[in-house]
């Protein structure tokens, strides 16, 4: 008799799955995102975010975790422009003013990507900064990625350090930076006063110029 063929497996293929998570994940965000600037995060039950997104609560949980980590998520997600959070040394912006010759271009990239995160970040800081006091995660949270931008400031700061002596003491410095480049002044100067994101950007860069480098 001949021997029957041995079937041959298939690989499996994960990819439709992690898009369709992908998806599901940014629906929740999405949601969670429009239903906290509309009704507040505190008045919003993980419930409305389900069906605002269209799926079952449960996989609510299971795609984004609790309402906190919701709001981390869309810090994260702000940050980055990514539908994940992305480490700071690993993102694009990051590699470019490190890969830069000179001071002056390191600033111009940086005060270009601080004006491209600055519209995405102040909307998740409004939403934030009204529910942190009735919410102790929340302050909790926002006082840790605040820190975190510090750390970064730091490094931005060192790194322009390697090019050009400053005109002032580096943690100074940091400081300068880690003020002026918060989404509150985003919020100040462009959704108040009527700057345009351009003279944002050129005002950062100008600034930083003025005082971090020497005359």
């Amino acid at each position: 008799m001949t021997p029957m063929p041995t079937p041959v497996k298939r690989r499996y293929d994960a990819t439709r799955r992690r898009q369709a998570a992908t998806r599901t994940r940014a629906a929740i965000l999405d949601a969670a995102r429009d239903l906290f600037t509309e009704r507040g995060y505190t008045a919003t039950p993980m419930t409305a975010i389900a069906d605002r997104a269209g799926v079952a609560l449960d996989t609510v949980y299971a795609s984004a975790g609790r309402k906190p980590d919701l709001a981390r998520l869309l810090i994260e997600t702000a940050i980055s422009g990514t539908g994940h959070a992305v480490p700071a040394e690993q993102r694009d912006y990051v590699k470019a003013i490190q890969a830069a010759p000179d001071a002056g271009t390191k600033i111009a990239i940086y005060a270009e990507a601080v004006t491209a995160i600055a519209p995405r970040l102040a909307l998740v800081h409004s939403i934030i900064q009204q529910a942190a006091p009735a919410e102790p995660e929340l302050a909790a949270l926002w006082a840790e990625i605040a820190e975190r931008r510090a750390a970064n400031m730091r490094r931005f700061v060192a790194n322009l350090a390697t090019v050009t002596p400053l005109r002032l003491d580096p943690g100074r410095a940091a400081d300068i930076v880690w003020a002026t480049n918060a989404a509150e002044m985003y919020q100040l100067l462009v959704g108040q006063r009527g700057w345009s994101p351009q003279q944002y950007q050129r005002f950062l860069a100008d600034t930083w110029r003025r005082l971090l480098l020497p005359g």
